[in-house]
């Protein structure tokens, strides 16, 4: 059996309701909608978020914060993750990507210190920590800021 050989079991659906198709399927005329108000006009009904007239929720409560946007996000990854490579090796972004510890380019790589590096990498990204650049170079290797 293949996937396009599947049927549905019989009455597992059901065809919906025909509204406002004549006066002998019982919603002829008003189809459901009712005689008069908004609600029963083509265009009718209100915008997201109406709460009748009252102050809607999304006006009363106060804002906060702030997106900047033309921050700069970076794919970050931790110096223990670096251990996959063989030892001399250089990473970079595209090393990362290929072997997936990164999912997205973004604006650039930023090395972070978590964990212990046992080989000795050139490592090429945007933005170091601190205790990256550190760990890097206490391995026998090099940071190299791009």
């Amino acid at each position: 059996m293949r996937i396009h050989e599947l049927k549905k079991p019989e009455g597992s659906t059901k065809a919906p309701k025909r509204i406002g198709r004549g006066q002998g399927t019982g919603q002829g005329t008003t189809a459901g909608r009712g005689m008069n108000g908004q609600n029963s006009r083509s265009g009718g009904g209100v915008r997201l978020g109406f709460e009748g007239g009252q102050m809607p929720l999304y006006r009363r409560l106060p804002k906060r914060g702030f997106n900047n946007k033309w921050a700069k996000e970076y794919a970050e990854v931790n110096v223990k993750d670096l251990n996959r490579f063989e030892d001399g090796a250089v990473v970079d972004l595209a090393a990362l990507l290929e072997c997936g510890l990164v999912g997205k380019a973004l604006d650039g790589l930023k090395v972070l210190g978590n964990g212990e590096l046992s080989k000795k990498l050139t490592v090429k990204a945007e933005k170091f920590s601190k205790s990256a650049v550190e760990k890097i170079e206490k391995a026998g290797g090099k940071a190299e800021v791009i």
